[in-house]
C-alpha cells in the first residue's frame, strides 16, 4: 500500500468522536414470585412473535389460507359474498338515514308548532348561549373557589348533567351520601 493512499484515508477520518447516547431500561424486579395471573394476562395480551404454532386467541393461524380456500373455493363466490355484504351495509345506512330524516322532520314540525303557539318560548328555545360567558356573581364566586373547583366549573357545559355528581347506582355508596354538595345556580 502506498503512503499517499494511507494519508488520504487518514485525512477523511473525523478528528473527534461524539458520544453515542445509549438508552438503558430498568431491569425487572428480582422477586418475580408474585401473582401468576399477571403473567398469564401478559402472555394472552402480548403473545410471542414465534410463528411455529397457532395462537389460542387467533392472532396468527398458519392454516387460514387453506381454511378460506375450503370455505370459499372460487373468486366469484368471494366477490358475491363481498357484494352481498356491501349491499347489506348500504341497506342499513339507508334505513339509518331515513330514521334520522324522520326524526328531524318531527322536530322541525314541533318547532313550527311552538312558533305558532308562543313566539317567546320559541325564541327562548332557539337562543344561542355562550358557554364561556360568566355573570358578575359567578366571577365573584370564582375568586373564593379552589383551583380544582374553578376548573370543574369551567369544564361544565351548561344545560347538561353535572359531571361532578355521582352516577346513580342500585346500591348506596359505602361512604354515604354527600349532603353538603350544592349545585351552582346561575341567576337569569
Amino acid at each position: 500500500m502506498s503512503t499517499s493512499l494511507i494519508r488520504s484515508t487518514r485525512s477523511q477520518l473525523p478528528l473527534r468522536t461524539t458520544a453515542i447516547s445509549i438508552r438503558h431500561y430498568a431491569a425487572p424486579h428480582a422477586d418475580q414470585g408474585g401473582d401468576p395471573k399477571r403473567e398469564v394476562i401478559r402472555r394472552v395480551l402480548f403473545p410471542s412473535n414465534i410463528r411455529n404454532r397457532a395462537t389460542p386467541i387467533g392472532t396468527w393461524r398458519p392454516d387460514v389460507g387453506r381454511a378460506i380456500q375450503r370455505a370459499i373455493p372460487s373468486v366469484q363466490a368471494h366477490e358475491t359474498i363481498e357484494r352481498a355484504w356491501l349491499l347489506h351495509k348500504r341497506h342499513v345506512r339507508k334505513k339509518r338515514e331515513e330514521e334520522t330524516a324522520r326524526k328531524f322532520a318531527c322536530m322541525q314540525k314541533a318547532m313550527d308548532m311552538l312558533h305558532e303557539i308562543d313566539a317567546r318560548l320559541y325564541m327562548e328555545a332557539n337562543k344561542k348561549d355562550d358557554p364561556r360567558a360568566r355573570s358578575q356573581d359567578e366571577m365573584e364566586m370564582m375568586k373564593k373557589m379552589k383551583v380544582s373547583e374553578i376548573r370543574a366549573l369551567e369544564a361544565r357545559i351548561r344545560g347538561l348533567f353535572p359531571r361532578e355528581l355521582r352516577i346513580p347506582t342500585e346500591t348506596p355508596s359505602r361512604m354515604g351520601w354527600k349532603y353538603e354538595w350544592k349545585t351552582f345556580h346561575r341567576p337569569l
